[in-house]
């Protein structure tokens, strides 16, 4: 179940809680601490919930079984009684009546869920596992307790105070952003947190009063590792929240393009197969130049790294040639990134002693490839792009002296949900990949570090056609597993 998340202003509007005990009374003190006004209905009350009616907080006492017509002026409804049969029959009144209701610890009738909060009012932080798994959602609550300063509330509530002006005075969009980043990283929040509240607010209006001052443009160029988000560096997830434009490879994944700015543009600048490569690379050099001459922060995100296959260089020598300021972030590249995840390493003692990365972007007519040094043994090989050409790798390399056992990994969606990995020996490598519908992306490794993916493989699912035993697929019905090499 998912759920859309809101933050609901109860201030003056009525909450029925049906229930008067502990669990009743933890949910009364929050939504009382909201401004809510509580409408409670229970035969025993807490002697906790008894002193907050004595003390006159938003709080009114029924002290008897639930009555229906208690729904009549409620905006929303918790159930908190230990009768199970009762909360199946207010959830059911509630949804007649059009009323959200939250039925402590059972999902299946709630259709609100009152999330696990961090408080930094005004600033709020609420955490929810849509009611499958309270105690992970209290846990991470703790740990962003931790992360996020209590001074943060002081600053929410500057901002809001002076926010006519920042809008008035900062009026781009970008560069109110980079006011408000400043007002997080800056000499506000460092008052602020030392407690002087006057010092912080003179700072505020002493950086308002400076001339705003043209934006200047740059690119930022970002590695964004092979696909899982978790792989992105520090850096990378900053430039990702304080881009104005991300122009994206069809290498990123899904998942990395979601920890973007919300509000940030996205181009899509991703090659095919069978179009014309320069002619989207001039492309993609027009649009870095255009946005960052108005003002704009680019993100230029690549799968990988930048550097390693990505065109990376001539990117940069174009934005140094028009004067255009711009920054490298690398990124976890696939050779490394999908090995690890496979088992496979790419050096070992007993098995390699170096390793290549090529590119197989090459045909027959394109091909510069030392294929005798390739083919030399105690070295790891690792293609990239190389599914579309693999009957051509495997023919070359055996042609020059590879031996057809050499091992053979073929990693396929590498750190992601559906990741496979292949292994086998080099003279059924087409016919295998093909036999399993290995498509791109994908990561060929060819050396003896291969023999210990099977072994070491700790994520996704491994196809071992090395020992005779593998998990497989089921084959096609009609399908035989045939070479394809010549």
């Amino acid at each position: 179940m998912k759920l859309f998340p809101i933050f609901t202003d109860l201030k003056g509007r009525q909450v029925l809680v049906v229930g008067g005990g502990a669990v009743a009374e933890r949910k009364i003190r929050s939504l009382l601490a909201a401004g809510a006004d509580v409408l409670a209905g229970a035969p025993e009350f807490t002697p906790g919930l008894l002193e907050l009616a004595r003390e006159g907080q938003q709080l009114a006492l029924r002290q008897e079984a639930f009555q229906p017509e208690w729904l009549g002026e409620a905006w929303l409804v918790v159930a908190a009684t230990d009768d199970l049969e009762l909360n199946r029959d207010i959830a059911q009144l509630a949804g007649q009546a059009r009323l959200f209701i939250n039925v402590v610890d059972d999902p299946e009738l709630s259709s609100f869920q009152v999330p696990s909060i961090v408080d930094r009012s005004p600033l709020t932080i609420a955490i929810s596992s849509s009611g499958a798994a309270p105690v992970l959602a209290r846990r991470l609550r703790e740990r962003i307790e931790s992360l996020f300063d209590h001074s943060l509330g002081a600053l929410a509530t500057l901002a809001a105070r002076h926010r006519t002006a920042i809008r008035r005075l900062r009026p781009g969009l970008q560069r109110r952003r980079e006011f408000y980043d400043w007002l997080l990283d800056g000499p506000v929040s460092s008052a602020l947190r030392a407690q002087r509240f006057d010092a912080a607010e003179q700072a505020l209006l002493n950086e308002l009063s400076k001339p705003e001052t043209a934006p200047v443009g740059e690119v930022v160029l970002v590695g964004a590792g092979p696909g899982d988000p978790g792989l992105l560096t520090l850096n990378a997830l900053r430039a990702l929240n304080e881009a104005d434009v991300i122009l994206y490879d069809r290498l990123v994944s899904d998942e990395v393009l979601e920890l973007a700015r919300r509000d940030a543009e996205r181009v899509f600048v991703g090659k095919t197969p069978g179009e014309d490569h320069n002619a989207t690379q001039t492309r993609i050099h027009e649009l870095m130049r255009e946005h960052a001459l108005a003002g704009r922060r680019v993100l230029r995100l690549k799968g990988g790294d930048a550097f390693v296959f990505g065109r990376g260089g001539e990117e940069l020598e174009y934005l140094a040639g028009h004067g255009i300021p711009y920054r490298v972030v690398p990124g976890l590249t696939a050779g490394l990134a999908c090995t690890a995840y496979a088992g496979i390493p790419l050096t070992h003692r007993a098995h390699a002693q170096s390793v290549r990365f090529i590119t197989a972007h090459s045909s027959k007519q394109d091909d510069a490839l030392d294929w005798p040094s390739l083919a030399s043994e105690k070295q790891t090989l690792v293609f990239y792009m190389g599914v579309s050409q693999i009957k051509w790798l495997e023919r070359q390399l055996l042609k020059h002296g590879r031996s057809g056992d050499t091992p053979f990994s073929l990693i396929e969606n590498g750190t992601r949900a559906r990741q496979r990995t292949l292994t086998g020996r080099l003279s059924e490598l087409a016919a295998l990949a093909t036999y399993h519908g290995f498509q791109a992306p994908s990561l060929l490794v060819v050396g003896e570090v291969a023999t210990l993916g099977p072994r070491l493989s700790w994520y996704g699912t491994h196809i071992d056609h090395l020992e005779g035993s593998h998990e497989q697929q089921p084959r096609p019905a009609g399908q035989e597993l045939q070479p394809l090499h010549s």
